[in-house]
């Protein structure tokens, strides 16, 4: 929205006001954003959730440590939605359709979350949304944005599949394109999901995700850095550099709030977008493989209940002592801080290797 009062003051004021139009610069205060807006809603959303009683309800069947942890105000991605949805509106340009395919997936999946939340703790139902109706209402979002960016492609690389460390192999997914996005916008939702357990352990993993892809959309979109790197062209993901630096100033933002011991917790409502958008702006930037990497703590966590599941059905037998797996090192005698900041650092490691895959190749 500012890009386009900047090129007014710049044409008919001064021409200072150019600087607004910089992506670099829109980048920074989209960051600036979103962090100030989390840090300046939160404490007025925790006192409100407070006087409202919506608070988290702890199970019974999980770790003994977790139960002082009921009733902790929780649905606090609200304001992690907010500062990334204003933050954007604001820096990004709104001509380009890859920004709103994101903040609708952001705004969609973050609806079916907050219905999730609101029956947890409002009606009290220990279930939230019925498991196979969530599911369903994420298959209807994510097929539905799969299906327009396959037929909204405007040049054949928006659907060829890359594959990390190799440079001269792009095959043409066509259609098949259609069911990879929709498996990784809902897989990648439901695995940030599963994460978050602990104290900040889902949000960070997310913020170093999320700037890694602002790398990747900046470099993808600029002509000179992705002839360089040997990656494709695509010239409208570079304005994702901006949604990305928002998802990471409202994630710090929040993060001010919800480290450990936490005085909220998102909730459906911020995991099950945030999750969405990450896997959503991988397919925008063809990092698909890659988000499978840099998110391995997210893999992680999924698989971890995959297996305990399949197992205990199969054998009777559980492989972990709880799933996801980060209860297994609580229920091994780990501190709560020591699983979550050990989890980050295998993030960001895995982060690390992720963004190598643009010059090794």
């Amino acid at each position: 929205m500012l890009v386009w009062l900047a090129e007014y003051l710049q044409a008919n004021v001064a021409t200072g006001f150019n600087v607004f139009s910089y992506l670099t610069m829109r980048t920074i205060m989209g960051i600036l954003t979103a962090l100030f807006l989390s840090l300046w809603m939160g404490p007025w959303l925790i006192r409100k959730l407070q006087v409202l009683q919506i608070g988290q309800t702890v199970r019974d069947d999980g770790p003994q440590s977790h139960l002082s942890k009921s009733g902790t105000p929780t649905m606090g991605g609200l304001m992690i939605l907010f500062s990334i949805l204003v933050a954007g509106l604001l820096w990004a340009d709104l001509s380009n359709r890859y920004v709103w395919v994101t903040l609708l997936t952001l705004t969609g999946f973050g609806l079916i979350g907050l219905v999730d939340d609101y029956r947890k703790v409002i009606r009290k139902d220990p279930n939230g949304l019925i498991a196979r109706w969530k599911y369903f209402w994420q298959s209807v979002l994510a097929a539905t944005v799969a299906v327009y960016l396959f037929w909204s492609a405007k040049q054949p690389v928006e659907t060829q599949l890359l594959i990390p460390f190799v440079k001269d192999v792009m095959p043409q997914l066509g259609a098949l394109y259609i069911l990879l996005a929709y498996f990784v916008i809902v897989g990648t939702s439901n695995a940030v999901n599963l994460t978050d357990g602990l104290d900040g352990l889902a949000i960070m993993p997310t913020v170093m995700v999320a700037g890694a892809l602002g790398v990747f959309a900046y470099v993808t979109g600029n002509v000179n850095f992705s002839s360089y790197l040997q990656i494709p062209y695509i010239p409208e993901a570079a304005e994702l550099t901006v949604v990305c630096a928002a998802i990471v100033g409202a994630g710090l933002g929040f993060l001010w709030f919800n480290t450990y011991p936490a005085q909220v917790f998102m909730g459906d409502v911020g995991s099950l977008a945030l999750g969405a958008v990450l896997g959503v702006i991988a397919i925008l930037v063809r990092q698909e493989l890659v988000l499978f990497i840099m998110g391995g703590v997210f893999v992680m966590e999924t698989m971890s209940v995959l297996l305990q599941v399949g197992s205990f059905k199969m054998r009777g037998k559980r492989i972990f002592r709880m799933a996801p797996i980060h209860h297994h090192y609580e229920l091994k005698g780990w501190p709560e801080p020591r699983v979550i900041v050990r989890f980050w650092i295998l993030s960001l490691i895995l982060v690390l290797i992720g963004l190598a895959t643009l010059k090794l190749r």
